[in-house]
């Protein structure tokens, strides 16, 4: 199978130039197609960009990543290769039913453990790939890849300590001054609050998650409050990083402040602004 059968879509020809970004999409708990349907209209149908969309982990390699310009994660670090057990996390299956799953002949009995998909050396070659130049673009859950992954970490970061239940929170700009920030005012969404243990020097953060209601976090890490970082762009050798935590619901993305901070950050990242 070659490169062109393996990428899941490609979102705007390429034939003339350069396809933009390799976006690396969709886990267990978060469907690829409202993250596709999501950039295909802020990133691709009104930033501009050209997108390969795909989920296959072994796609993220440096004979993929030769071919792109910015390489875009919105994935966690977890494959589940023997399925799932809870029934309620099988595609279709409608949250609160109370019929059970029937099988004749019955099933066998499935091994739900999950694995770390990213290897060292993938990690490896996202590093080498912003260090010589190239860009990239962390969404989410794409902070839970650096649990096991000390070179993806240190481009990316942070690493993700947990989130409580969806509920409301603000997302405030803590630095105006930034491009990516320009023209962006505080908004409020519903979404996972995703919590992270930032790495890097504070200059780099973009805005904060605060729960106005007062409603704390404790994760892997212990009590870590109501509010935590949420964004942060860098230089990174020869190449940009930027990370945004929200994203767990299409709503999310869409938000009308949220899309000018991810159209922001696309142009930042190639040195267009």
């Amino acid at each position: 199978m070659d490169r062109k059968d393996k990428i899941s879509r490609r979102s705007k020809s390429s034939h003339t130039k350069k396809t933009t970004a390799f976006a690396l999409i969709g886990d267990r708990f978060h469907n690829s197609d409202y993250i596709r349907t999501a950039l295909g209209k802020t990133l691709v149908r009104e930033a501009g960009l050209s997108i390969d969309f795909t989920d296959e982990v072994t796609m993220l390699s440096a004979e993929t990543l030769k071919h792109y310009r910015m390489v875009i994660i919105f994935r966690d670090g977890m494959i589940w290769p023997d399925g799932y057990s809870d029934r309620e996390q099988y595609p279709g299956y409608w949250p609160g039913s109370s019929s059970e799953i029937i099988s004749d002949p019955p099933l066998l009995k499935i091994d739900a453990k999950p694995q770390m998909w990213m290897k060292p050396a993938q990690g490896k070659v996202v590093r080498e790939f912003v260090e010589d130049g190239g860009c990239a673009f962390f969404y989410h859950n794409s902070s839970h890849i650096s649990i096991s992954n000390k070179y993806y970490r240190d481009v990316e970061g942070a690493i993700y300590t947990g989130h409580p239940p969806v509920r409301p929170f603000k997302v405030k700009i803590v630095n105006k001054n930034h491009p990516i920030t320009r023209d962006v005012n505080d908004f409020i969404v519903t979404d996972e609050q995703h919590y992270v243990k930032y790495d890097k020097e504070s200059k780099y953060i973009l805005m904060r998650s605060e729960n106005e209601d007062g409603l704390k976090y404790s994760g892997s890490i212990g009590d870590q409050g109501t509010s935590c970082e949420a964004g942060w762009a860098y230089e990174y050798g020869k190449g940009r990083v930027c990370f945004m935590a929200p994203g767990h619901m299409i709503s999310v993305l869409w938000n009308s402040e949220y899309k000018k901070l991810q159209k922001n950050a696309a142009k930042w990242l190639l040195k267009e602004i």
